[in-house]
């Protein structure tokens, strides 16, 4: 304690100048009393008595003086170095700074030396004041993490260099939270990024690459050039894979979810996942047999089992994923949340997605930055995701950074989320095994997404039979002559006495004899899988589409359900419209008032909560309903708070879920996608703003709505509601595009309806869940129909009707009379009803088609069968004749209307071919309208 004193007495400004004077008299005072002066003067004056010379006992009053005198000489000059050394100090730790900031600029990153590095100034010593004549100063390291309170410039700058600007280059200082950066400089600075790694991890490591190449090795050798988008030059990831998912085991994770393209995929499949080699030998071969459909590519099979970690069993799923790169990202999300749903999980530690990409496809394509940008929603949110890029340095063909991206790395659209990047050498083993193990601590620790940078390079073409010497020459003349990480590695290994030459021979032989039997290579492989793990799909398989489903529900419970979710918290004001909604649903309820379109949506989602089935919609406003009729979420007018009712049903215990989404298409329906795909059990549902905006998801609805069973054998419940019907909006906000899916129905892969009443959608999607069948339903839902006086129901219909995929002719309209058959699907069928009634034509029967694929031949015989005196039968639809229906439909109307008489010919009444899906004037709109249903219904 007495030292603190001295210290700080010595170094105060007490003891120079004018304050001389005050110290000897403050000295006098102690000479007479030592209590009279505090306790800090005390131990200062003790202390000069032990400065004396050698043998003196006694101390002078001159002396003392003296000393003061020459303390105050000192002062002065030591305060102009004191003040020197003060602001070097302070550019010592600017400097500490930019390193954390922009080190990765100059690390060692590319195996090739290709890597443009400008210098970086910020690291430069004059930049901040210092020079060589400062490196062997000692300054304050407190801010750092190097066990050292002081240091030499030189060894900080060597620390900092080691920590930043090796074979690790971590950006991080983007992220606003204090809390993250420090945690990541704690990490990387406490171990310098080059952590001391024992024996048994590194030959681990050596072990997983011997798996990588080797594997590669024997199929380069089996099949030479046959597309099999090597590893080649990347091997270092499958260390990264699996330690991803062994740490992951240690936190108790049950799932990991991976998504990945092309490159390395069939090297993950075989030596992370533990398919056979034989199954994969079969696949090249050509013998491998498929139960079902086209099948698909090797490279873009998906595949799950069972691996043991240091916590247990772990159930992998690696995702089907078609030749459109990215576009598997959110679908693994969707996997995902729809794993911690079952499981109850909020916090997303128990299933892990895993989404490896390319760099050219994570800079390049939109999914990715939509991905990102769901990984913190309420909807979306999954944990945080481990973003893994196998960084060739080009794609396909291009490798020039101007020509690939506007930005310095392909990492930097992750930086929209703030997710730490961990760029990476992929030549360095070690410090690739040190990012997994970071980047997996910090999922864990933060949850939210970390992106992992692995550089490499590829060593052939962009598949074996690519020429890359045609267009990348100089990159392909180091890859010839560069080894391989594995030979690297095993060179260091040897030399460092870990291991021998003959032992890694022998380790290779090993692999590749396992290979040439069939096995499975991976040694964790569990062969007798806990089923408690995963969704058990077997009640779902070998249904079809005349699967039974009785849709029908008790009157009485299902009044006691409207009474359920119209009762809403005391005191919980709402808006006037929406208090006005509520009180009409009583009504109908009560049967007072016909059901509309609102409320047998509601009761249907009701009565499957109450049956044993989740529901989760989202869509960008599927809370309140684009046109307002929903109202599933109810907002207090003075508080802001929300409240559910579907939520708060009784004796409900399955969950409805509704989320207003983000603004986008592609990724929302791609994870609703993943997540029908993974939970059978849940009706998930997503509804577009207006039905149009399905294009901008065209990928999910092509690549894996409605060819997915087919090509991979995955059953899909999802359900997509697409407002669709022509009602003067122009052409961007009329039409659904029905004849894109009708295009793309074939083989029974999907369902397309167009409900044109209340009990027609409430039955349609209680069918959905109801029937065991798990197939994509596509619903052209409506929006003017909402609210059609003409657009109802009654409970009755409700309780104890079902869907019907042909509605017949409804009038009191005598059979023998009609002579003009008129068929259609849609909103226009309101239109036509009006026109006939106005013009009392009882010749005329119309007939609606509500389910357009599978196409309804026998109903509709049913439904015109009456019919003995037709001479004229109609197709009518509102959308041009290029679109809608008539095209994929008509030889189906064709077949039927020919059964039933041979003579008859089915013409169509719509509006004429046009390159766009709807006019943009209301006027012109009407014309074609009062034309084509002039065409349709004739004159009196």
């Amino acid at each position: 304690m007495q030292e603190k004193y001295i210290d700080r007495m010595r170094s105060s400004s007490s003891l120079s100048g004018g304050s001389a004077s005050y110290v000897e008299e403050l000295y006098e005072q102690y000479l007479d009393s030592e209590e009279s002066v505090s306790e800090e003067w005390r131990a200062y004056f003790k202390s000069i008595a032990s400065e004396l010379p050698a043998g003196q006992k006694d101390i002078s009053h001159a002396q003392v003086k003296e000393q003061f005198s020459q303390l105050s000489n000192r002062r002065k000059i030591s305060g102009t170095v004191s003040i020197e050394h003060e602001t070097k100090q302070v550019a010592v730790l600017e400097l500490i700074e930019a390193y954390r900031v922009r080190g990765h600029q100059v690390a060692s990153l590319d195996p090739l030396g290709l890597m443009e590095r400008k210098p970086v100034v910020d690291l430069a010593l004059g930049y901040h004041g210092l020079s060589e004549l400062d490196l062997n100063t000692k300054f304050q390291t407190k801010t750092l993490y190097f066990g050292e309170e002081q240091a030499t410039l030189k060894n900080i700058i060597d620390a900092l260099k080691k920590t930043y600007c090796t074979s690790v280059g971590a950006e991080f200082m983007h992220i606003v939270n204090s809390e993250e950066k420090k945690w990541f400089q704690e990490r990387l600075e406490s171990v310098q990024s080059h952590p001391k790694y024992d024996q048994q991890t590194k030959l681990k490591l050596l072990d997983r690459l011997i798996a990588a190449e080797g594997l590669e090795k024997y199929l380069g050798a089996k099949y030479p050039g046959t597309k099999r988008f090597g590893l080649e030059g990347g091997e270092s990831l499958i260390p990264i894979v699996d330690e991803l998912i062994q740490k992951a085991g240690s936190y108790n994770t049950k799932e990991v979810v991976i998504g990945m393209a092309h490159r390395g995929r069939l090297n993950v499949l075989i030596n992370t996942l533990g398919k056979k080699a034989s199954e994969l030998i079969d696949e090249f071969e050509g013998t491998a047999e498929y139960e079902m459909g086209s099948g698909d590519v090797k490279y873009h099979q998906g595949f799950s089992s069972n691996v043991m970690t240091p916590g247990g069993e772990i159930h992998l799923a690696l995702a089907f994923n078609p030749s459109h790169l990215e576009i598997v990202s959110p679908v693994v999300q969707g996997s995902a949340r729809a794993r911690q749903d079952k499981r109850r999980d909020l916090s997303g530690d128990t299933v892990v997605p895993i989404n490896i990409h390319g760099d050219a496809a994570f800079s390049g394509q939109g999914v990715v930055m939509e991905t990102l940008q769901m990984s913190q929603t309420r909807a979306y949110k999954t944990g945080g995701t481990v973003h893994i890029i196998i960084n060739n340095q080009v794609g396909f063909t291009t490798s020039k950074k101007e020509d690939a991206r506007s930005t310095e790395y392909c990492t930097d659209v992750a930086k929209v989320v703030e997710a730490p990047i961990l760029h990476v050498n992929g030549d360095d083993p070690e410090a690739v095994l040190f990012v997994s193990q970071l980047a997996i601590d910090y999922r864990f620790r933060f949850k939210k997404d970390i992106v992992i940078d692995l550089v490499c390079y590829r060593r052939r073409g962009h598949n074996e039979a690519d020429e890359p010497f045609g267009t990348q020459p100089l990159m392909y003349s180091i890859i010839r002559k560069l080894p391989s990480v594995l030979s690297q590695y095993s060179k260091s290994l040897v030399e460092h006495n870990q291991i021998t030459n003959q032992q890694i021979n022998q380790m290779a032989d090993e692999y590749r004899a396992n290979l040439e039997k069939g096995n499975s290579v991976v040694k964790g492989l569990v062969e007798d899988p806990d089923k408690a793990l995963f969704f058990d799909w077997t009640p779902y398989l070998g249904h079809d589409w005349d699967t039974p489903a009785d849709t029908t529900y008790d009157q009485q419970a299902l009044v006691e359900l409207a009474g359920e979710f119209c009762e809403v918290p005391e005191g919980f004001a709402l808006q006037r419209q929406v208090q006005k909604v509520i009180e009409d649903r009583k009504l109908m309820a009560s049967g007072e008032l016909p059901v509309n379109w609102g409320f047998a949506e509601t009761l249907a989602y009701g009565s499957i909560l109450k049956g044993g089935n989740s529901v989760r919609i989202t869509g960008q406003d599927v809370g309140r309903g684009t046109f307002s009729h929903r109202h599933a979420v109810l907002h207090h007018q003075k508080t802001g708070e929300s409240y559910v009712p579907l939520q708060n049903l009784q004796n409900v215990e399955k969950r409805f879920t509704i989320y207003d989404s983000f603004l986008s298409e592609l990724a929302v329906l791609g994870f609703e996608y993943g997540y029908a795909t993974t939970n059978p059990m849940t009706m998930v549902i997503w509804e577009a703003q207006f039905g149009d905006f399905a294009n901008g998801a065209q990928m999910i609805i092509d690549q894996f709505i409605t060819s997915g069973e087919h090509k991979w054998g995955r059953l899909c419940g999802l359900t997509m509601l697409l407002p669709h019907g022509y009602e003067g909006q122009g052409p961007e906000h009329s039409s659904a595009r029905l004849e894109r899916f009708l295009q793309l129905c074939a083989e029974h892969n999907i369902q397309v309806c167009v409900p044109t009443t209340p009990a027609q959608i409430f039955h349609l999607l209680r069918r959905q869940v109801i029937r065991p069948m798990r197939r994509p339903l596509v619903i052209m839902s409506p929006k003017s129909l909402l609210r059609h006086k003409e657009a109802v129901s009654t409970m009755e219909e409700l309780a104890n009707g079902s869907f019907k995929n042909v509605l017949p002719e409804t009038d009191d309209i005598s059979p023998e009379k009609v002579t003009r058959l008129v068929m259609c699907s849609g909103r226009v069928y309101y239109d036509l009803l009006e026109r006939r009634r106005q013009i009392n034509a009882e010749h005329i029967a119309i007939v609606r088609i509500e389910q357009l694929y599978p196409f309804p031949e026998e109903e509709l015989k049913a439904a015109i069968s009456e019919y003995k005196n037709l001479d004229k039968a109609i197709w009518c639809q509102e959308e041009p004749k290029n679109q809608g229906a008539w095209y994929s439909s008509h030889h189906h109307l064709k077949d039927v209307v020919h059964a039933h008489n041979e003579n008859l010919l089915v013409e169509f009444a719509g509006r004429e071919a046009s390159a766009a899906p709807a006019a943009g004037y209301m006027a012109l709109h009407l014309k074609q309208l009062e034309e084509f249903i002039t065409q349709a219904i004739g004159q009196k």
